[in-house]
């Protein structure tokens, strides 16, 4: 799975380091934790299912998504999250490791992330991470960028 990612990385020309740590970084407030970062420069990968087709939705640590947006977005009806089998499913990686890419889901990026020089993503599972730049990221993912939500703190 590594190597595939690492793979499609260098495909897309992303420059991807990874840091693999003894600690989990499944939740926004571990990942930040772990590599000493605001939970705003967490990029987490949310997959939720939009009119019954999978998209990934990669956001800022603070924010808490909200469907009615990216529904109205999309043009859909319906917007929920996927579950764990769904997620894995979609995109081959399991929830709390999902990167960015990697897959062929259509991914909505938030606007917030641009903020920032810096941000980091999962590389594959609940203890890898990635540092990257977030415009260089969203161009070469030809991600689709939204205001997805409101600070959740």
């Amino acid at each position: 799975m590594r190597d595939r990612l690492a793979e499609r990385a260098r495909d897309l020309g992303i420059e991807m380091k990874v840091e693999r740590l003894e600690d989990s970084t499944r939740t926004v407030k571990d990942a930040a934790a772990a590599v000493g970062c605001d939970v705003a420069e967490i990029a987490k990968s949310i997959v939720f299912v939009a009119d019954g087709d999978p998209v990934v939705c990669v956001a800022s640590g603070r924010h808490r998504i909200d469907t009615d947006r990216i529904a109205k977005a999309l043009d859909v009806a319906e917007v929920r999250q996927a579950g764990a089998a769904e997620v894995r499913a979609a995109t081959g990686f399991a929830i709390g490791g999902v990167p960015p890419f990697g897959h062929d889901v259509p991914v909505i990026f938030d606007e917030e992330l641009l903020r920032h020089e810096r941000v980091w993503a999962a590389a594959g599972d609940p203890n890898s991470l990635f540092r990257v730049d977030p415009r260089e990221l969203c161009r070469c993912i030809d991600a689709r960028v939204l205001a997805v939500g409101e600070r959740s703190e």
